[in-house]
Order: C-alpha cells, then sequence, then structure tokens
C-alpha cells in the first residue's frame, strides 16, 4: 500500500509541475550578468521586442542552480514623459485698443515663476501675432515674445486652433499682449501656467523602407513605413519644408494583422492616432505606445498640393525592469511565450521599499531555447483542463487509499 501511495504522490507532483511554466517553455533566453546586490535595473533592449507578446506578458527571469529553478519578481517602468501643469490665478485688469492694436494686461498676484498662457477667443476665423511684455509695476515693459503667431481655422475640410503662448519662465507682477487686427477680438477665458515636464527616455526605430504615394480618388497622400524591426513606438516627427501654410488632418495606423495572398501580404491596419499637420508648430506628435512593424500615414490633402516630405523619425519609450535577485545563481531573461500570462508579484504593492538609486545589471547575446523533437506529454495533456482534471482524480483516489487504511487500523 505505501509503495502504491508513493507512487501516486510521484504522478500528482509530475503532473502539477507540467502546469507552471518553466524556462523551456519560452523561446529565447539572455544571460544577465553584474548581479552584486538584492535590487537592480535592467534595460530591455529593442532586439528583445520581436520575440515579445504585445502586452508583455511573457517576459520572465529565472534564476538556476544546481537543486532548482525560481522565478525573480520585477517591476516593469516605461520611460514616459510626465507634465505637471499648475494654473495660477489672476485677474484681467485692462483693456484697450489704440491704432487697430489690441492690449489685453493681466495681473498675477504671486511670485511663482510662469510659462505659458492660453487663450480662448469666441472669434472663428482668425490670424493674429502677438506680442508678450512683461512689468513688475507697468511703467516699463519687458519683451518675453514677439510675433507669435495664433490662429483659427473653421471650414468644410479644417477645424484648427492655435492660441496658445509657451515662453521662457518668467517673473512678473503684470503680463500684456497686443496684436493688430481689423476685428475686435472678443476674449472669452484666459489661463495662466506653469508647465513643467520631465523629458521621456527614447529608443530610436530603424526605419528599413518608406514609400509615398498618391491616392488621386481620395485626395490623399499615403505614406507606408516598414521598419527594421517590431518594437514599441510613441512618437513620430514628419520634417515638411513647405514654405506655404498647410493644414491638413492625417491618421497614424499600424498593421495589426497580415494574411498571404497571391499578390504578396495584405496588412490590416488600426487607427493609432489623429491630428493636424500645420505649418505653425513643429509637427511632433506623441500617442500611446503600441508594439508596431508598419505603419500607415494618411494626409487628406483635399483639392491641395501634397505636402513634401523630406524626413520622418519615430521613437519608442525605453523600458527598465526593476528586479530583486534573492540569493545567488544564474539569472537568465526569457521571452517568447504566447501562452504566458501576466505576473502577478508582491513587489507591485511593496515598491517604496526598492531602494531609490539602483545599479545597472547587463544582458547576454540572444540565445534560442531548444526543443525537444518529440512531445513528452501526449496531446491531450497539453490541455490544463484535462491536466487539472487528472490531479483530481489522483487527489480522490489518494484520499480513497488513505481512508481504506484508517479504517483497517480501527478493525
Amino acid at each position: 500500500m505505501k509503495k502504491r501511495t508513493k507512487l501516486l504522490l510521484t504522478i500528482l507532483l509530475t503532473i502539477s509541475g507540467t502546469t507552471f511554466a518553466q524556462i523551456g517553455d519560452y523561446s529565447e533566453k539572455r544571460e544577465i550578468s553584474g548581479i552584486t546586490e538584492k535590487w537592480h535595473t535592467l534595460e530591455l533592449p529593442t532586439s528583445v521586442f520581436n520575440g515579445l507578446s504585445d502586452n508583455l506578458s511573457d517576459l520572465r527571469i529565472y534564476g538556476v542552480s544546481t537543486k532548482d529553478t525560481i522565478e525573480a519578481p520585477y517591476l516593469l517602468n516605461v520611460k514616459k514623459e510626465k507634465h505637471v501643469q499648475k494654473e495660477v490665478v489672476f485677474s484681467l485688469i485692462n483693456t484697450a485698443i489704440r491704432a487697430n492694436t489690441h492690449y489685453f494686461t493681466f495681473e498675477v498676484p504671486t511670485t511663482k515663476t510662469l510659462n505659458e498662457i492660453s487663450l480662448n477667443f469666441k472669434n472663428e476665423n482668425f490670424d493674429w501675432k502677438v506680442k508678450l511684455e512683461g512689468s513688475q509695476e507697468q511703467s516699463k515693459w519687458f519683451t518675453i515674445l514677439e510675433d507669435s503667431r495664433i490662429l483659427s481655422i473653421k471650414n468644410e475640410q479644417t477645424d484648427f486652433r492655435f492660441s496658445h503662448l509657451k515662453f521662457p519662465n518668467s517673473k512678473y507682477r503684470y503680463y500684456r499682449i497686443s496684436f493688430k487686427s481689423d476685428v475686435a477680438p472678443k476674449l472669452l477665458d484666459a489661463k495662466i501656467y506653469l508647465h513643467e515636464t520631465i523629458e521621456a527616455q527614447y529608443n530610436m526605430a530603424e526605419i528599413g523602407d518608406y514609400e509615398i504615394s498618391r491616392n488621386k480618388e481620395k485626395k490623399q497622400t499615403i505614406v507606408q513605413i516598414a521598419l527594421k524591426q517590431r518594437q514599441p513606438i510613441s512618437f513620430l516627427n514628419l520634417d515638411i519644408p513647405n514654405d506655404y501654410d498647410y493644414y491638413r488632418s492625417f491618421q497614424v495606423q499600424y498593421a495589426q494583422d497580415s494574411v498571404p495572398t497571391d499578390k504578396g501580404i495584405k496588412f490590416t491596419y488600426r487607427t493609432l492616432f489623429r491630428g493636424t499637420l500645420n505649418s505653425i508648430e513643429k509637427n511632433e506628435f506623441n500617442f500611446n505606445s503600441v508594439m508596431a512593424k508598419n505603419l500607415r500615414i494618411i494626409i487628406d490633402d483635399h483639392d491641395n498640393q501634397s505636402l513634401n516630405i523630406t524626413n520622418m523619425s519615430i521613437k519608442g519609450y525605453k523600458h527598465y525592469l526593476t528586479v530583486r535577485f534573492t540569493d545567488k545563481r544564474d539569472y537568465f531573461l526569457v521571452y517568447g511565450n504566447i501562452n504566458a500570462q501576466k505576473p502577478n508579484y508582491d513587489i507591485v504593492h511593496t515598491s517604496k521599499s526598492i531602494p531609490t538609486s539602483l545599479i545597472r545589471v547587463e544582458l547576454g547575446p540572444e540565445i534560442q531555447i531548444p526543443k525537444n523533437g518529440k512531445e513528452p506529454i501526449a496531446p491531450l495533456f497539453e490541455n490544463k483542463i484535462w491536466l487539472w482534471s487528472v490531479m483530481a482524480i489522483v487527489i480522490l483516489v489518494i484520499g480513497g487509499f488513505t481512508l481504506k487504511m484508517m479504517s483497517k487500523k480501527e478493525s
């Protein structure tokens, strides 16, 4: 009876072990070197993303020894930009007009630094060049901005408004804006801010190839872009040197899926971002990070001449892992498992105890994890439902043997 019980326990442990992913369930690994402390940080190189799932759920760090294999917990840190915008209370104390020049004077009862003013006019279809000045007592005025352009365009093709004044950090009690206009401006409200930005950290995406074409029927410019590798992207910059004013609606799409056809691979695209290309500001755009390799930009030209795109740059946020290493062993970063679920670690709730200054460890070259030619388990056991069912049956059998043994002892 004891032999049978031991055999059943061995079977139970073997089956339960197959339900938990180990290194062999992944396709790639990289050795981690330079571990000297309990906590370290490591940067994910862009080449890692080629083998990762879209939601990065198959990232694991395993520590291997001669006795066992353990999983090291980590926190994922995406280096996005951070914006802190503090609105400042102010008063509009004066409006005036002289020789078609309109003046608006604001009093800011604070000594805080300011760097942005947002203006909201009731007027539509205007184009004004604004001068911004600062003063401490309204007797001497100092120029902060000269000929800063604000405008509004609204018609059947375009609905575009740009009425923000961004300027170097300034400390004045009074701010005055002025501009020439034949039409009386109707200022609905204004907001004054201190806008602080913590810059994002990016990896530049390498563009393998791109093609610009014109869809005459839809009056659109189409830009097809193929990156050299699949990676997260979250930033686009287009260099458009046209020397005339333009305001074009456009959208950025990424290939979500692909299907091979007789004419080649056909991509299914999903819209990632919509915006307006314009000649007033830099054509730089941030959007939600997405894993992509093939992109498409669609520009609505309507009856206008196509824009001349001379250069473009695409970037994605850098990704870092903060890892806890418990003991000395060989550690590997592994990835490439479409069946892996996102891990749930306790350190998510205890992140305050992590040191602020961490030593960075390095990743070795990517190594393919070999797969056995033969399936070690019958196809029936590839289904987790069957595995758990078998485990339940084994537990019931063991329970039955145990009850029999107890009843014999009592008799």
